[in-house]
């Protein structure tokens, strides 16, 4: 059913025929990189959080980026909190592995990650384990119904990934 809400919401931008469907899961960013043999980093993961009140918060970013738990707080004014897999199927009508921005359950808040800016295109997932799309970011953005372009994530920049080598080498 996911895949088909996906389709249909694609459908009014004239992009529901682009969506790539493979024979193999591509339920993780290494799965889906490899399934459309690209980069990890320019698969664009859907992360569902808690918000306020009853709705989650989806926050779109690269597939090499992490939640950056401060960041995350000074931009929500609350802690980073994953919805369960149960959560994220009734908010997003989607299952863990096929979360994506698009045909939603409800109409939950959708976020950009700065992260994803790095590249021409991205390839979000379309509701199922084994689907993606190519979309610019201005695309994933306006056919999202994106709220804003935020930056809560870590790992990705170049800073960040040398500070995770420094205290690693640090530790050892």
């Amino acid at each position: 059913m996911s895949l088909e809400s996906v389709k249909a919401h694609l459908k009014k931008y004239e992009r529901d025929k682009d969506i790539l469907e493979f024979d193999t899961i591509s339920a993780t960013v290494d799965q889906a990189a490899e399934a459309i043999g690209v980069i990890p980093a320019k698969i664009a993961k859907t992360l569902s959080f808690r918000g306020e009140g009853d709705l989650g918060i989806l926050v779109v970013a690269a597939g090499d980026a992490r939640i950056d738990n401060k960041k995350f707080r000074e931009t929500f004014g609350m802690k980073a909190r994953m919805l369960s897999a149960d959560e994220v199927v009734e908010q997003t009508g989607h299952i863990v592995g096929g979360v994506c921005p698009f045909g939603l359950a409800k109409d939950l808040d959708v976020y950009m990650d700065a992260s994803l800016k790095r590249f021409e295109l991205v390839y979000p997932a379309c509701g199922s384990q084994n689907s993606a799309i190519e979309l610019t970011c201005e695309e994933l953005y306006k056919y999202a119904h994106a709220k804003e372009w935020i930056e809560v994530t870590k790992g990705w920049q170049e800073d960040d990934v040398r500070d995770e080598t420094a205290t690693a080498k640090e530790h050892m």
